[in-house]
């Protein structure tokens, strides 16, 4: 594994409910709330992200009555003091290191349990993305090389005129966008607490809005606001609610633990660039289902093409959705989620944590070193 594996999400039966009615009052709540996420204290981290569905509404994700196994492997050699010593110093909650479709390491702390969930952040980002693959397989999307705004109307006639799904995909739209997680006037903090005009969907109505800076498909700018662009595309071409897409296509059928549950906006749609709450063992099914192929929820070949390389930037690369390195691809999120996988030796690495910065390069290194030792004593 490289550095840009574990460095930070940005570089710097039942269905799921009908969205939720929400009046004027809760509304102005859920934006303030919305934005606040990033600001709040360690505590309020350690107490919210395991029961978003506290905070938040959202819709549940239903698990199906097959579950895939996860056997015990062996034991992986790693000394458990060292083990403490990186969920100590990482603040982790859940870490768990699959290989082969086995459990060779599965550890709790903060209160967490196997039976519990944990907020993705932007782990989310590459779920999100596996909807559109299996969108393409149902027929519903009919190629990445459509124009985003023939599922998105309402984004015509500005900085996303002529940018492809594909090019939103690698968040190459060259729309200008501020990711920056320690200012409250960046575009990631503001996205949900503008008001949106009544009808519109929110990202859709702030995204609208933004320039653009650079021709598409020429510069990688990361932006949680085009996976949440996504997300609306993605319910527009099916015709149903994110969580139910999700449940039918992936959770049922790939054999998923646990429900999830999925925050929603003040309009009742999921937050599709975030904030996805998943069990540590769903986590690491969810890096097992990309090193399978996804036969029979997304295109063959779906998955080696979206955690390919499709564009690179000082420091690593970023498919669809996926970041890339030499080696294998993760999907990640602030405050310390990750999810890893090393084709190769076919380990998958799940982690949810509450770091004490959205991003931090001192803990980014320490969980690379980390991840170095699980894959050294996993190929012993």
């Amino acid at each position: 594994m490289s550095a840009m594996a574990l460095f930070g999400c940005a570089p710097t039966g039942q269905v799921a409910p009908a969205p939720t009615a929400v009046t004027a009052a809760d509304e102005a709540r859920l934006r303030q709330a919305s934005a606040a996420v990033l600001f709040w204290s360690p505590q309020q981290r350690l107490r919210n992200f395991p029961a978003m569905e506290r905070v938040f509404p959202g819709h549940v994700v239903k698990a199906g009555r097959r579950v895939k196994p996860l056997p015990d492997g062996a034991p992986l050699p790693l000394p458990q003091a060292e083990v403490d010593a990186f969920m100590a110093a990482q603040n982790v909650a859940g870490l768990i290191v699959v290989q082969d479709g086995k459990v060779r390491l599965e550890r709790y702390a903060l209160g967490y349990s196997r039976e519990g969930r944990w907020t993705s952040f932007s782990v989310a980002k590459s779920v999100t993305s596996t909807l559109v693959g299996a969108a393409i397989r149902d027929g519903y999307i009919k190629s990445l090389d459509d124009p985003v705004t023939r599922y998105i109307p309402e984004l015509a006639g500005g900085g996303y005129d002529g940018v492809t799904v594909r090019q939103i995909l690698t968040m190459t739209s060259g729309v200008r966008w501020n990711e920056d997680y320690t200012d409250p006037n960046s575009d990631v903090a503001r996205m949900f607490a503008e008001p949106a005009p009544a009808g519109m969907d929110p990202t859709v109505a702030y995204m609208r809005k933004l320039p653009r800076a650079d021709q598409p498909g020429s510069k990688f700018v990361y932006k949680t606001g085009e996976t949440n662009l996504i997300g609306v595309l993605v319910r527009r071409a099916t015709g149903k609610p994110l969580a139910q897409y999700l449940s039918e296509k992936v959770w049922r059928r790939y054999g998923m633990e646990r429900d999830a549950f999925w925050m929603t906006d003040q309009t009742g749609a999921e937050v599709s660039g975030c904030c996805l709450s998943v069990s540590l063992r769903d986590y690491a099914r969810i890096g097992m289902l990309t090193l399978d192929g996804g036969e029979g929820i997304v295109p063959a070949g779906w998955f080696a093409d979206a955690t390919r390389t499709h564009v690179t930037f000082p420091g690593g690369g970023y498919g669809y959705q996926w970041w890339t390195f030499p080696g294998g691809y993760a999907a990640q999120g602030i405050f310390g989620q990750a999810i890893l996988v090393d084709p190769a030796n076919r380990i998958v690495i799940a982690i949810s944590g509450a770091w004490p910065k959205a991003s931090d390069r001192a803990l980014s290194q320490a969980r690379l070193a980390f991840a170095m030792k699980v894959q050294a004593a996993a190929t012993r």
